[in-house]
Order: structure tokens, then C-alpha cells, then sequence
């Protein structure tokens, strides 16, 4: 199992790259880096690029309505080559209100188009020959009766670094699930809970992995969640930091009737908590909201104990099919973030 985290795109970016070659040095093997509506990723993916040298950097996630087919296999392309083939593409449908209230873009057919745009791509890198394709979504080139010149199919200019660039999907619905267990190298699952994965993916899984390619090799899978190593209640009290995380997203990512998350938590079985927490979180009582987020779905989100319970919680993660845990490391007492990583590596392994 590897060690994966996601970059701090809220506060300091500068900040956060300069702490990320400590944690570089105690061994984190790869750094995501987030979007939403802040700062574009891209770049922020090739500061980090060049100031590291071993950690992989990863896109969690590069919207698919915001960008062409092409330029996301430019882009994939061009970091791979600016990290020495440490590049992870991943990608992800984002919401409706992210993608139609700040870019302005129909948000339709996620599923249809995360394939095509999958497709496309490892056309590109593969550069066998000119890229065409005709979808239901893009058609490279253009038709000629909707072109303004003869279209001409071409190929990348450079020769990407790698023919076939580590693909994931952010997903939590059952069918972005079974889609993302066929086609793509690895899943981004939010607010996972390993003990019951099973029950609310496991189908979608085993759907989507008996059409998947023998070339593609096994599904890789990144969840996790907050992590402190220590002793005593003040340890396990750090799981209280996921509070606003979670009542943000399950009560104020969408509107009623399309929010994701709050679906995901009602089949976790925390129904009438999710109702409430997206009632008090759109009526903008966002602390309420974090109050009603139930201390079990904090626990099972999170690594926050004594050694040995931690160890626990990695080998729920690990019995669940992850290969990369995904942690917020917390300093416990004199600890620092990179000694946090450290002692994790020596559980994991």
C-alpha cells in the first residue's frame, strides 16, 4: 500500500508546496491536487514539479466540462514530461453547480463523456497515427460541414514521455463506479468508509471489472481520510476535524434532490442525519449542520488512535481494495506532519 495526500488548496499554495518536500522526504509516495472553483491545477501541478523529485503528483481532480479532450492529453502529457513520468491524471465529472453556476457549461452525459475523453487521450499519447475520433460528443476533426476549412486529423507535435498515463475517475454514483472499474487505471471514492464499500459498491465494481481490458491491471483505489498517531483522548478527538468537511459536502454540495454526497451518506444508512444536515447547512447553519454529523461516520472515515488502532483502520482500508492510502496527517504533540507520514510508512509496510 502506498501513501497518498492531497495538497492544501484552500489556504497557502506556496506554503503548501514548500511543506510538501518534507513530506516528500519522509516518504509520501504521491500528492494530489485539487481544482474546485480556486486556483487552476495545472498550475499549481508544475510548481510542484519543479520542486520535487521522487513524489507522484496527481490531478484530483481536472473537471471534464472545462477543457477539450485534447488539451487534458496535452496537459497529462506535459507534466508527465516535466515530472519524469510521476504524472496521474485524474478526472472527474465535478457537480452541477460548479460546472453550470461558475463555468457556465451544460452539465450532461458525465458518463458518456469521462469515456470518450478517456479514449482520446490514450490515443493521443500513443501517437500511433493522426487522432480521429467520432462520439456521441467530440468528433476529431470537426466535420467537414461544420468546419470552417478542411479538417485535417493530427498528431501530439512531442512524444510523451509515456504511451499510457495512470487514469483515474473520481466517482460515487453506481454507474460513474462501474465505469470507472472498466476503463480506468485507478478510482477516487469521497468519504470512504471500508466496512461497508462493499455494500454500496460492490456491484457497480464487479459490473464494470468483468468488462474490463487484462492490460489495464487491477483497479487501483486512493481513500483514506484524517490521520493523528498517539495516545490518549486528545488523539481521538482530532476526528472532530472532519466534522465541516463532511457537513460541507453532504449538506451543502447541491442543491436538494442532486447532491452526491448526501445520496452516498443515506446508503452509509445515516438517512435522517443527512436530511437534516443538508436542511440546517442550506438554511446557512453550517455549525449546526457539523454538530449533527454522527461521531460513527467520523470514526470510519478516519485513522485517529494509538498505533495499533491506526493499524487497524489500514488494514480495514487494505481488506477494502485500497493500494493508496489517503491521509491529512495531524501532528500529535511535538510530532510534525512528515514524522506523522513516517510512522505510517512503518505500519503500512
Amino acid at each position: 500500500m502506498k501513501i497518498s495526500s492531497m495538497l492544501n488548496y484552500s489556504g497557502d499554495i506556496k506554503k503548501a508546496a514548500r511543506d510538501l518536500a518534507d513530506l516528500e522526504s519522509a516518504g509520501l509516495d504521491l500528492i494530489w491536487v485539487a481544482e474546485a472553483y480556486g486556483f487552476d491545477s495545472v498550475s499549481v501541478m508544475g510548481y510542484l514539479a519543479a520542486l520535487t523529485k521522487t513524489v507522484e503528483i496527481g490531478s484530483a481532480i481536472l473537471p471534464i466540462y472545462t477543457r477539450t479532450p485534447t488539451l487534458i492529453a496535452m496537459t497529462a502529457a506535459g507534466l508527465d514530461s516535466m515530472t519524469d513520468g510521476r504524472f496521474h491524471l485524474g478526472l472527474g465529472a465535478s457537480g452541477p453547480q460548479v460546472i453550470e453556476g461558475f463555468h457556465g457549461v451544460k452539465y450532461s452525459d458525465p458518463l458518456g463523456r469521462t469515456r470518450e475523453i478517456i479514449e482520446i487521450c490514450r490515443e493521443v499519447w500513443k501517437r500511433e497515427a493522426p487522432l480521429t475520433h467520432d462520439g456521441k460528443h467530440y468528433h476529431l476533426p470537426l466535420p467537414a460541414d461544420q468546419a470552417s476549412v478542411p479538417p485535417k486529423a493530427l498528431k501530439i507535435i512531442q512524444h510523451p514521455v509515456r504511451s499510457s498515463i495512470p487514469t483515474w475517475i473520481a466517482a460515487i454514483g453506481e454507474k460513474n463506479v462501474s465505469l470507472t472499474a472498466e476503463v480506468a487505471d485507478g478510482w477516487i471514492p469521497i468519504l470512504f468508509i471500508p466496512e461497508r464499500a462493499d455494500a454500496v459498491w460492490g456491484n457497480a465494481l464487479a459490473e464494470g471489472t468483468a468488462k474490463r481490458a487484462p492490460e489495464l491491471g487491477p483497479l487501483q483505489i486512493t481513500a483514506g481520510g484524517i490521520c493523528a498517531i498517539g495516545e490518549g483522548e486528545d488523539v481521538t478527538r482530532l476526528r472532530q476535524l472532519g466534522r465541516s468537511m463532511i457537513a460541507l459536502y453532504v449538506g451543502g454540495m447541491g442543491a436538494k434532490g442532486k447532491n452526491f454526497y448526501n445520496t452516498l451518506a443515506c446508503r452509509y444508512g445515516f438517512e435522517e442525519e443527512a436530511a437534516a444536515i443538508q436542511d440546517l447547512y442550506l438554511s446557512g447553519k453550517k455549525r449546526e449542520a457539523e454538530a449533527l454529523v454522527p461521531e460513527e461516520f467520523l470514526e470510519l472515515t478516519c485513522l485517529c488512535g494509538p498505533k495499533s488502532y491506526v493499524a487497524e483502520r489500514v488494514a480495514a482500508f487494505e481488506a477494502a481494495g485500497v493500494t493508496h492510502l489517503q491521509v491529512h496527517p495531524i501532528p500529535v504533540g511535538d510530532q510534525t506532519a512528515p514524522q506523522v507520514i513516517e510512522e505510517l510508512k512503518s505500519i503500512v509496510g
